[in-house]
């Protein structure tokens, strides 16, 4: 089950559960659509794979189920993040 993480992992911008901004990894890396698509060029500064919109739970579940409380604040140097990103950026994420 998704965790639902509460925030990006760049800007600690607040991405609560029905936020459509939430872009995920599939190890559920959690970015905002502007950190994704600005910063980080849809290559996940953890793992190297590509992003997806993050699903939102119906509400009714949400009660069973909870998000994620647990925040994840590791701001990506940029920098860094373009030398690591340089050698995959051009390869699609289901190839990489």
């Amino acid at each position: 089950m998704l965790e639902l993480r509460p925030g990006c992992e760049h800007c600690n911008k607040p991405l609560p559960p029905e936020s459509t901004e939430a872009m995920i990894c599939s190890y559920e890396c959690t970015f905002c659509h502007d950190c994704v698509s600005s910063v980080l060029g849809n290559v996940c500064p953890n793992c190297g794979g590509g992003f997806a919109p993050r699903p939102i739970r119906p509400k009714a579940d949400l009660m069973r189920h909870p998000a994620s409380t647990r925040s994840v604040y590791r701001p990506v140097d940029p920098q860094s993040h373009l030398v690591y990103a340089a050698a995959i950026r051009n390869i699609p994420p289901h190839e990489r």
